[in-house]
């Protein structure tokens, strides 16, 4: 049958489940002002917070999930010596990042100038002696952080997990390190971005610089004492810039991977960060001209073949660090044959195996047997503005999560607020104001 009409269904099926454009441009602006509240309210505090995950995306799944990162404000990471005169050293903690002993995407953190400020007795509490240095030892602070967000917290990563709120939210939160300047291991992702992003996104995502969260290399000597270099924002920079047709193929990657790759496996091996990457790639290299809702299928095909291509290699290659293999650990011998196997079996298959996701399933099956059917991807008659409506204020109320707790942190609230409505914002967050 037709493919475009079988494409045209399935992006139908997926605005009914996952959103339309409006519906995630909405969620993103409503918690995009709710995070500038909250960090308009805690400027005079020690950490500056950072919200990323697949909920700050745009998803609504029941996996969904929220990353919350803490960065101290008076602590600063730096690539070389130099980059000391861009700091004051009796305001800030400054620490050396050193790369050279560690695999591609990790480092070691060297203690330079103690701040006597904030949260330097967890810095130091970390440290351990390496060649008559200091060094923060990521294991170390994981450990004195991970439940410093949530008591109860399990260790997940380098974060402290638990679920969070009324909804029981899964959050992972993170203790990280801030660093200004862009990774002088990653400049290749400046340089090949001529066609994605724009320049305008690129330079934004350049400027903001990168972070380091506590976990090492598994297979490293220096595993204790490494951190790895994080791209969380900058991810969530180039999601954003998606149009919904490559939005919308990362959503059906990610479901598929749920529902069909590691619905009958224990072991897990690939995970949506890996679905998100290979979106990256795909849009980067050009390989898709035209995104667009009548050749969503033919997208999604043109990802699963490049991460089949990975799996046959044993090699994902980082977005930022193309030289970090983030299969190194976890893919090879057996098991990445036995993936291998199982993943050409879903391929030769083809659209087949898409009826095992049963958010699109019906979809589907209408499309198969009624391919002269029309079907309408005019997000305007699928989405009324009344139930637009309905989850813009449903979307407000969730993010108002904070429960004031006494008149000088209400006053914060309503001078973050005064400060914020001044400034360009969107309709939704006029209202969620």
């Amino acid at each position: 049958m037709d493919s475009p009409h079988l494409s045209e269904a399935v992006f139908v099926g997926l605005c009914n489940y996952i959103g339309t454009s409006r519906q995630i441009s909405m969620r993103r602006e409503v918690w995009d002002i709710r995070q500038s509240i909250t960090n308009q309210v805690n400027k005079e505090e020690d950490n500056y917070e950072m919200w990323s995950g697949s909920r700050k995306e745009g998803f609504r799944l029941a996996s969904s999930d929220m990353d919350w990162m803490f960065s101290p404000k008076d602590h600063r990471v730096i690539w070389n010596l130099c980059q000391i005169k861009y700091y004051t050293l009796l305001s800030k903690t400054l620490i050396l990042s050193e790369c050279q002993m560690s695999p591609p995407g990790f480092v070691l953190l060297q203690l330079l100038s103690p701040s006597y400020r904030g949260f330097l007795r967890e810095i130091i509490s970390a440290c351990v002696e390496m060649e008559s240095r200091y060094y923060i030892s990521s294991s170390i602070y994981r450990q004195i952080t991970c439940s410093k967000v949530f008591p109860f917290a399990t260790v997940h990563g380098p974060c402290g997990s638990s679920n969070y709120g009324i909804a029981g939210v899964e959050c992972d939160a993170a203790q990280c390190l801030t660093c200004d300047i862009w990774p002088p291991i990653a400049s290749s992702f400046i340089t090949r971005s001529s066609s994605w992003p724009e320049s305008h996104i690129l330079g934004d995502i350049v400027k903001g610089g990168c972070h380091f969260v506590a976990i090492g290399h598994k297979l490293s000597v220096h595993e204790d004492k490494e951190w790895r270099i994080s791209f969380s924002l900058a991810e969530q920079k180039l999601v954003y810039s998606m149009n919904h047709c490559q939005f919308l193929t990362y959503a059906l990657l990610k479901l598929f991977l749920k529902n069909v790759i590691n619905s009958e496996t224990e072991e897990k091996l690939l995970c949506s960060y890996h679905m998100k990457t290979a979106v990256f790639w795909v849009i980067q290299q050009n390989i898709v001209p035209i995104w667009s809702p009548q050749n969503l299928l033919e997208c999604f095909w043109i990802c699963f073949k490049m991460i089949l291509k990975w799996v046959y290699d044993g090699v994902c290659p980082n977005f930022f660090i193309p030289e970090n293999n983030m299969f190194l650990c976890k893919i090879h011998g057996h098991a990445q044959k036995t993936l291998l196997i199982r993943l050409c079996g879903l391929y030769e298959k083809g659209n087949v195996s898409l009826q095992h996701i049963p958010s699109i399933r019906c979809n589907i099956l209408h499309a198969l047997q009624n391919p002269s059917s029309f079907v309408s991807v005019d997000e305007h008659l699928l989405l009324p503005d009344t139930n637009f409506d309905v989850e813009m204020f449903t979307e407000i109320a969730t993010v108002n999560f904070h429960r004031i707790p006494h008149l000088n942190t209400c006053w914060k609230h309503l001078k973050a607020i005064s400060v914020l409505r001044n400034s360009n914002l969107t309709k939704c967050q006029f209202l969620t104001i």
